[in-house]
C-alpha cells in the first residue's frame, strides 16, 4: 500500500476473528518491521515477545478485560531493555521508550499493510501481565512493558470505520 494512503486507513482494531490466526510468515515480516525500525544509537533495546500459544495467551489476557481482547489469536508484548539503550550525557535522558514506541509504532503500520489488525494498549495491568511472563525473557529486572497489542484478522462482516478525528493542520504545526 501506498505510505500516505497507509497512514491514513490504519485504524486500531476491536474486533478479531479468534478462529483465524495469522500465518508464520505474515506475523515475521511484521515483527520484521519492528526489529528494522530506528532507535538511538542504533542501540535496538527491545525485545519482542509473541503470545500465539492458548495456555501463554490465557496467562496475558487476565491483564485486560476488554471482551475484544479476548478473540484476537496473537498478543505482541513490545518489551523495553533499559541498560541496553542510549544515554543522553548531557542530562541523563534514556531513549528506551522512544525507541520502544518507534518500533511498536512500525510494527502497527506493518501490519495493517499485512491486512492485520492491530491496536496499542497502554490501559493494562502491568502487575498481572509482568506476572504472566515470569520466566520468560521478557520479564527481566532491567526491563520495562511498553505497550501490547492484539495481532489477527478482523471478524467476517466487520468494516472500518473510516472516521478519524484529528486536530486542523494549523493547531499544531508552527512554522518558525
Amino acid at each position: 500500500m501506498e505510505f500516505s494512503e497507509l497512514i491514513n486507513v490504519r485504524e486500531s482494531i476491536r474486533n478479531y476473528d479468534p478462529s483465524r490466526p495469522v500465518p508464520e510468515d505474515v506475523l515475521k515480516r511484521i515483527l520484521d518491521a519492528g526489529r528494522t525500525a530506528p532507535s538511538a544509537a542504533n542501540r535496538q533495546p527491545w525485545k519482542f515477545l509473541l503470545v500465539s500459544s492458548p495456555g501463554m495467551l490465557s496467562r496475558i489476557r487476565a491483564c485486560y478485560g476488554r471482551e475484544w481482547f479476548h478473540d484476537a489469536p496473537h498478543v505482541l508484548v513490545v518489551v523495553g531493555i533499559k541498560d541496553k539503550s542510549w544515554k543522553r550525557s548531557f542530562d541523563g535522558y534514556c531513549s528506551v521508550e522512544t525507541d520502544a514506541a518507534i518500533a511498536m509504532t512500525h510494527i502497527i503500520l506493518a501490519a495493517e499493510n499485512e491486512g492485520v489488525g492491530a491496536c496499542w494498549i497502554a490501559n493494562y495491568d502491568p502487575g498481572i501481565l509482568k506476572e504472566a511472563l515470569r520466566g520468560t525473557s521478557g520479564a527481566g529486572e532491567n526491563q520495562v512493558i511498553f505497550g501490547i497489542t492484539p495481532l489477527g484478522y478482523p471478524k467476517p462482516g466487520f468494516r472500518k470505520s473510516g472516521e478519524k478525528k484529528r486536530k486542523d493542520f494549523s493547531e499544531i504545526v508552527e512554522i518558525l
